[in-house]
């Protein structure tokens, strides 16, 4: 049933734009069309058309506790900018102050394993809360972020977190969503402007250097697929 919705929604939405979209989605599924925003370039791009279009869209971001201060800075820019809310999801208190008694505060550097502990508690868990009862997942996942992301397409079935997932930005290029940025006075993370192009938790995310990969800079200690457990791509 899923694949069959899916392929509906693809054929339907086919010569929309993406403002037209939003507004598509807003209409079938009345107040379960979620955003989840993380504040980088992707996703400042997302809020602009989001808020610009007067979508009935709702926006939630993750406060995982061990964020920039310049992602704070962009985030309270964006709201004093487009006046729309964005609902905030943390982490249980419990299960951190557990991981950090057990394994301290660095144990992410540890293994793979360790790290993936700390970003479920951090993210996924958050994530799994913020996205229950809802009908679509609207993400700023970029085919060419990661080999891991070049199969994904514009509409898929999540089976994780059982829901529809909308890429509205899979084939646009880094370019594109800059000159977006750029043309329309969109707020940004400082720290793009210093090499970070993927931004995550402080401690997990370093400059990438001329020619590397886009997410380099994520968990750059280790050799794995590059992602926290948010996307399954």
């Amino acid at each position: 049933m899923s694949t069959i919705i899916v392929q509906a929604l693809i054929e339907k939405t086919k010569d929309f734009s993406i403002e037209e979209t939003f507004a598509f989605l807003a209409d079938e599924y009345k107040g379960k069309v979620v955003f989840s925003t993380s504040f980088g370039q992707e996703d400042q791009v997302i809020t602009a058309l989001i808020a610009n279009s007067n979508t009935a869209i709702n926006i939630f971001t993750l406060d995982t506790g061990r964020l920039f201060q310049e992602t704070y800075d962009v985030f309270h820019k964006t709201l004093k900018k487009y006046k729309k809310h964005i609902e905030v999801y943390f982490p249980e208190a419990a299960a951190v102050q557990n991981l950090l008694n057990a394994k301290g505060p660095n144990s992410f550097y540890e293994s793979v394993e360790n790290r993936k502990e700390c970003c479920f508690i951090r993210k996924v868990a958050p994530l799994t809360k913020a996205l229950k009862g809802n009908s679509v997942w609207i993400t700023g996942l970029r085919a060419e972020q990661s080999e891991n992301r070049n199969d994904l397409h514009l509409f898929e079935y999540d089976s994780k977190f059982e829901i529809i997932k909308f890429n509205p930005l899979l084939k646009w290029t880094l370019k594109e969503v800059e000159d977006y940025i750029e043309l329309n006075n969109v707020p940004q993370n400082a720290l793009h402007k210093k090499g970070f192009v993927s931004i995550g938790c402080a401690p997990c995310t370093r400059a990438i250097a001329e020619g590397e990969d886009i997410r380099a800079g994520r968990w750059w200690w280790e050799s794995s697929h590059k992602e926290c457990g948010l996307h399954q791509g």
